[in-house]
């Protein structure tokens, strides 16, 4: 590993063949780095990462980073050990994102520039998530979704197989916008059943659950349940008309049968 390049690697490192390393480089201890990973420059990885085989880390990207609790947050639990942040097998990580320690990507996953990924987040395969997105704690993602760029994915969230997020939709997850203790009795997410579609600057309020297949329209602010096959337009958002037949997700090419 000595090329010349300035790296500081811990010799409790597990480190695969065919691995490039960019300069500036920091690998601490209890890490596992599969085959034919490539790492660019100035990327920190810290104690427990697992990174698979045939993996992309671009410049400036910091995994296993470990949360740190406001005094005042709602939604951090206390200090307790996480779970080692995990990357599946061709995983891909843009430049300058973070990634903490706990979260789990699955094969293929896509994750643009600059994008945060929070702890206890688990993101299924071949899910796309776009520059910029923040994705907070206690988050399931299922497979084959697409988070586009600057979308806001609140903690407590639940996103199922092949969803649609645009740019710009806003999660919300505290009905009482951070006043009483009441408020944490009732902290939760919106919840995307398989299918659903989000369109660009949505608002999604607490806990709302936007049925399968269904769509929102851009720039809607969803105060209630949304059916599944629906679209929905304006503020509060209201029923537009069906989702058409070839339009739902049964049809596509990219489904599963």
């Amino acid at each position: 590993m000595n090329d010349g390049k300035a790296k500081l690697i811990s010799p409790q490192v597990q480190i695969g063949a065919n691995i490039k390393l960019g300069y500036n480089v920091i690998i601490e201890s209890d890490v596992i780095i599969g085959n034919d990973v490539e790492i660019g420059h100035n990327v920190i990885i810290h104690s427990g990462v697992r990174i698979g085989s045939f993996c992309k880390i671009m410049d400036n990207v910091v995994l296993g980073k470990k949360p740190a609790k406001a005094s005042l947050s709602a939604t951090t639990g206390e200090e307790r050990e996480l779970p080692p942040l995990i990357l599946g097998q061709a995983v891909t990580v843009g430049a300058g994102c973070i990634i903490y320690r706990g979260a789990l990507l699955r094969d293929q996953v896509f994750i643009g520039d600059m994008a945060s990924i929070r702890e206890d987040v688990e993101i299924g395969e071949l899910t796309i998530i776009g520059r910029g997105v923040t994705v907070e704690n206690k988050v399931t993602i299922g497979r084959k979704c697409k988070i586009e760029t600057e979308a806001y994915i609140t903690a407590m969230s639940t996103i199922e197989d092949y969803c649609f997020v645009a740019p710009e939709v806003t999660f919300t997850n505290d009905n009482f916008l951070g006043r009483t203790e009441v408020r944490k009795k009732h902290f939760g997410g919106p919840i995307l059943r398989r299918g659903a579609r989000i369109g660009a600057n949505a608002t999604l309020l607490p806990g709302v659950e936007i049925g399968e297949d269904a769509l929102i329209a851009a720039g809607a602010i969803v105060t209630k349940n949304v059916p599944p096959r629906v679209i929905v337009a304006g503020t509060p958002a209201r029923y537009l008309r069906n989702v058409p037949e070839e339009q739902l997700i049964e049809n596509q090419i990219f489904f599963d049968k």
